[in-house]
């Protein structure tokens, strides 16, 4: 949910000299390259760094999309502490729409394609340390605000909402709540545990040797490997560190930043379309179910399979420069936003939908469009008030530290 590639170092070419005539690196004292007759024309040094590569703002509109797939689920494709905020169950709500909202989960897999592609993409050619700060500095400040906010939101009397306990407020700080079975804050935090095993996974095997194209090839083979044999082993302990129901679409967000670096390269389309085989059968697998009377959703296992299929295509488009063309300026400001409002609209979307729609007696649909601004508009306070402050600060403690 994350960085655009960083710029490349300063070369310098060894048959330069630099403005006061001392040798560059590999350059021998009495080598003729250096002996400079009456006609002869010095190079000036190159002291310009290499152009970064132009940030891909249509992956940030895809990111905002995928956030908005998941709070329209949260929303109304699903029963549940939402069905209290409406009052009714949200199937009535949306009688037509919640059919449709409720492939929204769906976005979930979509960040994470982006997230392959995103995190190969700033650590390529970063070391682990470096790796280590950006993500850290990155995902800290925002989820630290937003569990503050939401439990002191709970907290409130007039909230019909069960707070967490103190305790469980504080261990919910570590984002390590889900493996130690403590009440989570955040309703959606259970997919930041599986970035943040991916992260983990991803440093060790690929950054901290050092990136390179072989070496993602295999970390990409032995993770699709090592998950489907997991999968059919149905030990806790290996399901828990390799996810075999989420690798599929890291591994193919990995495997398309390959292609985005090179469209010719084979085993980059192979890996993406590995990923895309399971991941669809995974999908299909967790989210679908009989059609029934007791039945929130009808979701069809074509309808699941389109949506994963065109996060995919998105992405790839993208990886391509087929969506260059789409560069608004505004689109790096909705991609800034994406995580706070992915963090903090569903909790907080619940206290809003109840008293715009019990309490004001909005409609439904001016209760979901108002609910879905508020969310943004507290999502930009977050941006600005929290990451742009304590991100930068943060990083700069944490470079300052031996490690």
């Amino acid at each position: 949910m994350n960085s655009p590639a960083k710029t490349a170092p300063p070369t310098s070419s060894s048959q330069e000299t630099n403005p006061i005539g001392a040798p560059r690196p590999g350059i021998r004292p009495g080598d003729p390259s250096r002996r400079a007759g009456p006609d002869t024309v010095r190079v000036p040094p190159r002291t310009t760094r290499r152009a970064a590569a132009p940030r891909l703002r249509a992956l940030d509109g895809l990111r905002l999309i995928a956030a908005l797939m998941v709070a329209a689920y949260h929303y109304g494709g699903r029963d549940g502490e939402i069905s209290q905020a409406w009052g009714t169950s949200s199937k009535q709500q949306f009688p037509t729409l919640h059919e449709w909202f409720a492939y929204g989960c769906l976005g979930v897999q979509i960040f994470f394609v982006i997230s392959g592609f995103v995190i190969c993409l700033s650590g390529w050619g970063r070391p682990l340390r470096s790796f280590f700060i950006s993500r850290a500095s990155r995902l800290l400040p925002a989820y630290w605000a937003a569990v503050i906010l939401v439990t002191v939101v709970f907290a409130l009397p007039t909230v019909a909402y069960k707070a967490v306990s103190p305790s469980d407020a504080l261990v919910n700080l570590t984002m390590l709540q889900q493996p130690l079975g403590v009440d989570r804050v955040l309703g959606v935090c259970w997919t930041l545990w599986a970035e943040v095993r991916f992260y983990v996974l991803f440093a060790l095997c690929v950054v901290l040797p050092g990136v390179t194209r072989r070496r993602v090839i295999m970390f990409c083979a032995c993770w699709t490997l090592a998950a489907v044999i997991a999968r059919s082993a149905n030990e806790p302990l290996l399901d828990a560190v390799l996810m075999p129901e989420y690798a599929p679409f890291f591994i193919g967000g990995i495997g398309l930043y390959l292609v985005h670096r090179d469209r010719r390269d084979m085993y980059a389309w192979g890996i993406v379309m590995v990923s895309w085989l399971i991941g669809q059968h995974y999908a299909v697998q967790e989210l679908w179910h009989a059609p029934g009377p007791d039945a929130f959703s009808s979701r069809t296992s074509y309808g699941i399979v389109l949506v994963v299929t065109l996060g995919f295509v998105a992405v790839a488009a993208i990886a391509l420069g087929w969506l260059n063309r789409i560069d608004w300026s505004w689109l790096t400001v909705a991609g800034a936003l994406t995580y706070p409002f992915y963090l903090v609209h569903e909790h907080l979307g619940w206290v809003s939908v109840d008293v715009l729609h019990q309490g004001l007696g909005l409609s439904s649909g001016a209760t979901l469009g108002l609910t879905l601004l508020g969310m943004l508009v507290l999502a930009w306070a977050l941006h600005r008030g929290v990451e742009v402050r304590l991100g930068p600060a943060l990083k700069r403690s944490l470079e300052r530290s031996r490690g």
